[in-house]
């Protein structure tokens, strides 16, 4: 059996039509969806960016002892193992994050593609001072970030220089002139639709024709209201726009393993590591940034419910209300190839759900950023059984204390900070009755609160959660939050 694993940056799940959408057009992922088996309650794990691909290559719960940080030597990878039985494995990715600066996420692949460009990195030197889409006060990282990506896409000229086209188009590459090395990995990651959103102008116009506003594509990660009504409006359709380019590319590759024969005896995955805020909860992003400071705001749906697509040769198609996360993938991935799995995993094949000899697979999620720096960096954990939803802060935080710096988001150093200003303590939600999770009943329903912080400490605990980043998740309090 061959499998390939695309994940893609930053893909809302409520933005495909096989979730429920209704105004995007993503037919090639929708017709994947019909073919395969569709998780209903995936939930992301560690995060966002770095942190999630860790937890996918590792199959361990990261967040719970380390951050945004480089891939150690010593700690086993899912492409090491399956090399070692006599896998050819690839890596081609366009995300920089994970192999620039020696992070080294490729590590244990035979071979590894870096389309390059994609964000800041550090790529193209000219044109040197290129003019900004918008006032730069609307944007994250104007004088740096963004301007560096300007000159990295300054030479494109069609569709197909972008960079989740010019990386579906190298796997499909790749597996033509693979053919003869089965069995195979070929796992394939694209930044987009994460931001910088710029897509082909025909796209946008799916979704705002007619727009004479500014370009507001890389919008800065804050309180919602520096954006009007007409620019909100814009950026989503920006999204949107990048949303059905992935969906045009995700598709030619889909096709070209269906052209080259391969359909009958690979595995294909499909998903992402987190959403993002365009207004829901009066935010955008996906976390509080200033060039100084980073802050975590509450993961809702928007950003922890994420899409899980896995078709497997011989599998009638279907859905399932199986709850799981990214650690699962490297577990289950091994199974379905008969390999042994590594006892260092936190995660748990998920195989028979593939089958269909099995309904359930976790009992509740968790989803969350690092918890290594304690009590005072208030890194909020999202908790779910997939019928209620508990945000957990942690503990409160003296504003004025700046606690330890990190990388997390983008790869720039910052000291983590309670920049958000929501709910005082911790909220509970009803998901089936509140689905955009408008009334926290925390106080109304405390014993389902009480319940849930129960199973994710018994869980912490389960996996060898160090107690000094544990102690302060111990007890549940309905402290206010400054």
């Amino acid at each position: 059996m061959n499998f390939v694993v695309i994940v893609s940056d930053t893909f809302r799940r409520d933005h495909l039509g096989c979730y429920g959408n209704r105004w995007i057009h993503t037919r090639n992922l929708d017709r994947f969806a019909a073919e395969s088996l569709v998780f209903d309650r995936a939930y992301a794990a560690s995060f966002p960016t770095v942190p999630n691909r860790r937890d996918v290559l590792t199959g361990r719960f990261t967040f719970t002892y380390s951050d945004w940080a480089p891939l150690p030597p010593d700690e086993v990878v899912l492409a090491e193992v399956m090399g070692k039985a006599g896998y050819t494995t690839m890596m081609i990715l366009d995300t920089p994050h994970i192999v620039a600066r020696g992070f080294n996420f490729g590590r244990g692949f035979g071979g590894w593609d870096w389309v390059r460009g994609q964000e800041h990195d550090a790529w193209a030197t000219s044109p040197r001072d290129p003019k900004l889409p918008c006032a730069p006060e609307k944007l994250r990282m104007p004088f740096t970030t963004v301007k560096q990506y300007l000159r990295n896409v300054s030479q494109r000229r069609e569709e197909a220089d972008h960079f989740v086209a010019q990386t579906m188009s190298r796997a499909m590459t790749w597996l033509e002139r693979n053919l003869g090395c089965q069995p195979f990995l070929l796992y394939v990651d694209t930044f987009d639709p994460h931001e910088p959103w710029d897509p082909p102008h025909w796209y946008v116009d799916l979704y705002d024709p007619g727009y004479e506003g500014e370009e507001v594509i890389y919008p800065k990660y804050a309180p919602c209201d520096f954006l009007s009504e007409a620019e909100l409006k814009h950026v989503r359709a920006l999204y949107a726009g990048e949303v059905t380019l992935v969906d045009t590319w995700v598709g030619r590759l889909l096709a070209r393993i269906d052209d080259l024969g391969l359909r009958d005896d690979t595995v294909v995955v499909f998903t992402t590591d987190h959403g993002f805020y365009h207004g829901e909860h009066g935010l955008m992003g996906k976390s509080l940034l200033t060039e100084e400071y980073y802050g975590s705001v509450p993961l809702y749906e928007e950003v922890a419910h994420i899409p899980l697509i896995v078709r497997v040769p011989g599998r009638q198609p279907g859905r399932t209300r199986a709850i799981v996360q990214p650690p699962d993938l490297m577990p289950t991935i091994l199974d379905a190839a008969g390999l042994e799995i590594p006892n260092v995993v936190h995660g748990e094949s998920f195989l028979p759900v593939l089958r269909g000899q099995r309904e359930c697979h976790r009992s509740l999620a968790l989803t969350s950023p690092s918890i290594i720096y304690g009590a005072r960096a208030v890194q909020f954990t999202t908790i779910t059984d997939g019928e209620w939803s508990l945000i957990y802060p942690g503990a409160r935080l003296d504003t004025d204390a700046a606690v330890a710096e990190g990388r997390a988001v983008d790869s720039i150093r910052r000291v983590h900070r309670a920049l958000y200003r929501g709910a005082g303590g911790p909220e509970l939600y009803h998901l089936p009755s509140d689905p955009a999770q408008q009334n926290n009943v925390f106080a109304q329903r405390r014993e389902v609160a009480q319940r849930l912080h129960a199973e994710h400490v018994a869980f912490l605990e389960s996996i060898g959660t160090p107690e000094e980043h544990l102690a302060n998740r111990r007890e549940l309090t309905d402290q206010v939050l400054p």
